[in-house]
């Protein structure tokens, strides 16, 4: 038979459309033409493919081959279709079965020695193959990111004459290396911070509840550090979430973190592309690679203020969209922000030791380089102070961040159990239910957001930081000093009470 069909995937962010890669053989002077809107490095796959199938001792045939990939009208490229490609054209030319391939999706770049490489997307494929209940054939070094899928099947070698071993059933898959799935990464401890006793609870709350946070205050008083060891506290991801984050760091082509919560810190010198992603075509930024986890910006008002602002519609939805003239692609992005910030230009407004060289008129240019509507989404806004130096060389009990994170992980299930999701991620029409506030709670939440001038927003994240700190406290209903708790942490940045 001159005819062979072999189902691929293509790469449309987490999404993955089928591709049909239908290989005709036929007479004629020998050439060997892709068609179906291949990109660059899809035309480029014919030479790679020849050299493969010739040096993993197959035969190259002398004859007319036209490879379709359809749909017609999807874009297809990289390196993904070289074995698709190289498998059709050894079933057109009974090289291997026909049968070989049934029910199988394959996927992977052929080396010109016909070793099998990894590419960009596979955990996303194989995610979508699962879902059709087919086996995905892959190479060896990215079957072990997919070994979390459920109902995942996989066949992977480590080059193409091994794999076509396998596939006759001459052969035993090698076996997957389950120890290599993702990088090592260890955060700070809590128990490594000396005094700071307001901050830390600020971040407990942040992760009880999953809310934003912002630290300000003098440089060196360990805004950083406690923003390091909030990934710590959080509770580890369930599968659904680091099934996600795999497939967002494959996109990129980067190994995940250990089975723990992201942790993305990027320089303020990112631009947007970088932050929230883009590109020709569009792949996941920062605030996707932190999905789930905690995305840290260190020295916030030297972010450009566009860049920054690009953060708005992300905090509030929990996803991007990427919108080209070709196509248009959404990537989650339900991150925790924490950033950090100086009070002035000099960093010493209000420090207890060392003097501010700063004018009002510096001091108010530099609050302004972070927009109103940004600070209205930081849920907490805390101020680090200088610690007393002899309190560093004090034998001090700390709690370890373990000790903490067993708290945070009981009122997280207590708001699954009560709600089905975290409070930061609660919506207004249940809010009030969850909160169960009081005629006193109402009088006082109405007060402070006519004195505070609280927008109808700040006050809805008021009570959802008002709802953790509850929760934290095992209490049903949201009192009065849970709320005035939260109070304490609103608009810290302005001056206000």
């Amino acid at each position: 038979m001159n005819y062979a069909v072999v189902l691929s995937r293509a790469n449309q962010g987490l999404d993955a459309p089928l591709v049909r890669v239908e290989v005709h053989l036929s007479n004629g002077l020998p050439a060997f033409t892709v068609v179906g809107m291949p990109e660059t490095a899809v035309r480029e796959s014919k030479d790679r493919v020849r050299s493969a199938l010739l040096n993993s001792h197959f035969e190259f045939p002398d004859r007319r081959i036209t490879v379709n990939l359809a749909p017609a009208d999807l874009p297809k490229g990289g390196g993904r279709f070289d074995l698709p490609i190289a498998l059709g054209i050894l079933c057109a030319s009974g090289q291997l079965p026909q049968d070989a391939l049934l029910g199988r999706e394959c996927i992977g770049e052929l080396a010109l020695d016909g070793t099998l490489r990894a590419v960009r997307g596979t955990v996303a494929a194989a995610m979508a193959a699962s879902q059709c209940k087919r086996q995905t054939v892959l190479a060896q070094e990215s079957a072990s990111l997919c070994t979390s899928i459920p109902g995942s099947r996989m066949i992977c070698a480590k080059d193409l004459l091994s794999l076509c071993a396998v596939l006759r059933g001459r052969a035993e898959p090698p076996e997957i290396d389950n120890t290599a799935t993702a990088q090592v990464t260890t955060y700070r401890n809590l128990a490594n911070v000396y005094g700071q006793h307001a901050p830390k609870r600020a971040l407990e709350i942040a992760a009880s509840g999953g809310h934003n946070l912002l630290f300000t205050g003098p440089p060196g008083t360990g805004k950083s550090l406690l923003a390091n060891c909030l990934p710590g506290i959080l509770p580890p991801p369930d599968d659904r979430e680091w099934l996600t984050v795999c497939a967002l760091y494959d996109l990129r082509g980067t190994v995940p973190p250990t089975r723990q919560r992201a942790f993305r810190a990027p320089h303020h010198s990112a631009s947007a592309a970088a932050l929230v992603g883009g590109g020709s075509i569009p792949m996941p930024g920062e605030i996707s690679l932190a999905h789930g986890g905690v995305l840290f910006l260190d020295e916030l008002p030297e972010f450009s203020r566009h860049t920054l602002d690009m953060l708005r519609e992300p905090l509030e939805t929990g996803e991007i969209c990427l919108a080209r003239a070709s196509c248009s692609i959404r990537y989650p992005a339900r991150f925790q922000l924490v950033a950090a910030m100086n009070p002035c230009p000099c960093g010493y407004a209000g420090d207890s030791e060392k003097p501010c060289k700063c004018s009002a008129g510096q001091r108010m240019s530099y609050a302004a380089r972070v927009s109103g509507p940004l600070l209205d989404r930081m849920d907490l806004q805390v101020r680090v102070d200088r610690e007393d130096a002899a309190d560093l060389f004090r034998d001090h009990d700390a709690e370890d961040s373990a000790i903490v994170q067993d708290r945070v992980v009981k009122s997280r299930e207590r708001q699954f159990e009560r709600q089905g999701t975290s409070n930061a991620q609660l919506q207004v029409t249940a809010l009030l239910d969850s909160c169960a506030c009081g005629s006193a709670e109402r009088r006082l939440i109405q007060q402070s957001a006519r004195q505070l001038k609280l927008s109808a927003r700040a006050v809805h994240r008021l009570l959802r930081v008002a709802r953790s700190i509850a929760d934290l406290a095992d209490e049903d209903k949201v009192t009065v000093n849970a709320l005035r708790e939260a109070l304490s942490y609103r608009d810290t940045l302005r001056g206000t009470p």
